[in-house]
């Protein structure tokens, strides 16, 4: 049973909410366990066309990991506990072909910034606080963080939001590129549904193979434009492409089903 997350489906967008508002949503085994078979139902259900994750409350996102399960692990588990949460849940989040949208409510610290990066992109409140606290703990970011920062911010601002593990706000996270928009906290689900209203209207088809485009060129000893090559040409193959094409002939909206 599903206890530490929210998910509801609503004019084919499905959001999930983690619901661990007295931990400030802190991510622990089990949850990324249930926020795995979430988004894996999600992005099975081809009447979703967007996901949006946030998190329960007014104060955060996910404040980080349940520091309390590994405290005591020893090389082998660490290892372990960093290499399965990649598998089951921000590995995987990246490379959904269903569009996932971070709507970052407050704090979003550690493991709750990895998971907004692994997000195609983030909407921040305007009282978010993000970081990588985990060298104040005597560890690294375990869950992507070293390599999806500096992907999206750059090589000098994740070394020194790594080292000092501080915090940004909303503003600097803007203004990093970590976020795409800051937005009150009171819109800030609306708005991240206005942006996923206008997704909706494109081809599923064409947009999953765009994600695997955009992500090859981040992979290593993968060629992304032989990727784009690739997925350009699929397109061709589906009946979302026929649709758009005779569409736009007949100068009419096209009606895409995701075939």
């Amino acid at each position: 049973m599903i206890f530490n997350i929210l998910s509801e489906f609503q004019g084919g967008i499905t959001t999930i909410t983690i619901n661990r508002p007295k931990k400030l949503n802190a991510l622990n085994i089990d949850t990324i366990k249930e926020l795995h078979k979430a988004f894996k139902a999600a992005d099975k259900d081809i009447e979703t066309r967007v996901i949006i994750i946030t998190g329960s409350g007014e104060k955060a996102f996910v404040a980080g990991a349940d520091i309390s399960e590994f405290s005591n692990f020893d090389v082998a588990k660490g290892a372990k506990l960093a290499e399965k949460g990649q598998e089951l849940l921000f590995n995987f989040v990246q490379d959904l072909s269903t569009p996932v949208i971070a709507a970052v409510n407050g704090f979003a610290l550690g493991g709750g910034l990895e998971l907004a990066m692994a997000c195609h992109f983030r909407v921040a409140s305007d009282n978010a606080k993000m970081g990588l606290p985990e060298v104040s703990l005597g560890v690294i970011p375990g869950y992507g963080g070293t390599q999806r920062l500096p992907q999206i911010v750059g090589k000098g601002r994740a070394m020194e939001m790594i080292m000092t593990a501080g915090m940004i706000n909303s503003e600097q996270a803007l203004s990093y590129g970590l976020v795409n928009y800051v937005v009150p906290q009171e819109e800030l689900l609306e708005f991240c549904v206005g942006i996923a209203n206008k997704i909706k209207k494109n081809s599923p088809k064409a947009i999953g193979e765009a994600i695997k485009s955009v992500n090859a060129g981040f992979k290593s000893g993968v060629n992304g434009y032989k990727k784009e090559i690739k997925g350009f040409g699929k397109c061709f193959g589906t009946e979302d492409f026929k649709e758009g094409t005779t569409a736009f002939l007949e100068k009419r909206k096209a009606e895409f089903t995701g075939k």
